[in-house]
């Protein structure tokens, strides 16, 4: 009688524990599997993010245990990979404050039509990368949308690229409202994933992007790599060549390219066998305002197209230094070892809000993850073309200026790497992933995958 007295009190409790153990839910994975297939939908808006989100998708593919179907906006190298894009990624690439304002009910249109179409492909996972004015709306509007419909297994978020709160006064503060809609945030410069884990938000540091490119590592300036450039008409050895590089938005080198032609035609008289290489974004508008604008450019010029490291690193390799539009190119230019010089204009009203907001005082990533002012910069009124002329002279004769861009490079090499800079643990937990795999891309699709078997 008391062994069935027992049995009828358990009953009620084994009960309670197999329904909650039938009503768990499902991980992504396991939704995955039973749909027999992995859906990614993959949102990047400009240049760079359409770089990183290609690498994701091709590591996504060698790691992930089942298919993968892909959905959403990108660029060529994107595409590439197997997405087919809801409209052209230039349609997003636009910065700035003052520069947005003209362009914000076309972004509606966009933003609506992207939210639409993810809702209809029914994702597992969805990634943003970079571009966090589009992306952060994206994922909010759509955890709200989830919410609406009381999806029992909604997909989960990851944005790959931390906005630059380390930047801007008050950007700390802004971290917190961040997990309401990103489940799990991709950072590529050290000390973000501390910053971000203490405001409540899941982070991993993957490393910088830049470092999957090979050839970084191996450029040296002035290296006679020509065999990319062997078909066009080389300069003789007496020449002193500058790399070009005026953005990949289309609104910046409207702004900047004028600029750099200028300062170019004050290079004319002490450099008279000067030649500039101008490297083309991958980008159409930017290509083809560029193509039509060759014909005013004041010295000989190269241009170099956008979709092949190699040529891009052989252009390097033949130039003695380069002038930049602010961006990762910085960064870029400084690990290829070739002393650079960042320019950057804006609207003037986005130039205010950049001095009012801004709590550091370099613009560009080498200098401020080196805490010194290694490359130089000529910022705002400072980017005319005199100043920028006398900065390049000086730039192409000081050698002890050269040489210091060229030493800093090995420490910033190692600063962007999470396994050199004291990060190697991560690994550890990442069981389909090892430090001899290790690419910022590979560590990204094994956290993505990883965390969608919770």
């Amino acid at each position: 009688m008391l062994r069935v007295s027992k049995i009828k009190l358990c009953f009620p409790l084994l009960t309670r524990r197999f329904a909650s153990f039938k009503a768990r839910k499902k991980s992504v994975i396991e939704k995955a599997a039973v749909d027999g297939e992995l859906r990614v939908f993959i949102v990047a808006g400009e240049v760079s993010g359409d770089n990183i989100g290609s690498r994701l998708m091709c590591s996504l593919k060698k790691l992930s245990p089942l298919p993968l179907r892909f959905h959403g906006v990108g660029g060529s190298m994107m595409c590439k990979q197997g997405l087919t894009s809801l409209f052209p990624m230039e349609d997003l690439a636009v910065m700035g404050l003052w520069e947005l304002l003209p362009h914000l009910y076309k972004f509606r249109v966009k933003l609506k039509e992207t939210i639409d179409a993810a809702a209809m492909f029914k994702p597992h996972v969805v990634v943003t990368v970079d571009s966090k004015g589009f992306s952060f709306r994206l994922l909010k509007l759509l955890r709200a949308r989830y919410n609406q419909q009381h999806l029992e297994n909604s997909p989960v978020h990851f944005h790959y690229v931390a906005p630059s709160f380390w930047a801007w006064k008050g950007g700390e503060s802004r971290l917190g409202g961040l997990s309401e809609f990103v489940d799990h945030l991709f950072c590529i410069l050290p000390n973000e994933e501390r910053v971000c884990r203490e405001h409540g938000v899941e982070a991993t540091f993957v490393g910088h992007p830049l470092l999957e490119d090979s050839s970084v590592r191996t450029c040296k300036p002035q290296e006679s790599k020509l065999e990319g450039l062997s078909k066009y008409s080389l300069p003789s050895e007496d020449s002193t060549v500058i790399s070009v590089l005026p953005g990949s938005r289309l609104q910046e080198v409207e702004r900047m390219l004028p600029i750099f032609s200028k300062a170019m035609k004050l290079l004319q008289d002490p450099f008279p066998n000067l030649l500039t290489l101008i490297h083309v974004a991958s980008n159409c508008q930017v290509d083809h305002y560029i193509g039509k604008s060759l014909h005013r450019w004041p010295v000989p010029a190269i241009l170099v197209p956008s979709g092949s490291n190699q040529l891009k690193y052989d252009a390097f390799g033949v130039s003695q230094a380069a002038l930049c539009t602010s961006g990762t190119v910085a960064v870029e230019l400084q690990l290829a070892r070739l002393p650079s010089l960042v320019a950057y204009r804006a609207h003037f009203l986005t130039e205010l809000f950049i001095r009012y907001k801004a709590k550091i005082p370099c613009i560009s990533l080498p200098n401020i993850l080196l805490d010194s002012p290694i490359i130089p910069e000529a910022l705002f009124r400072a980017c005319n073309p005199s100043n920028l002329a006398l900065i390049l002279e000086r730039l192409l004769l000081d050698e002890e200026m050269r040489e210091k861009q060229i030493v800093a490079a090995e420490k910033l090499a190692r600063l962007l790497h999470p396994l050199e800079s004291g990060m190697s643990s991560k690994l550890v937990h990442y069981s389909d992933l090892d430090s001899h795999r290790y690419t910022p891309s590979n560590l990204a699709a094994s956290t993505i995958l990883s965390y969608a078997k919770r």
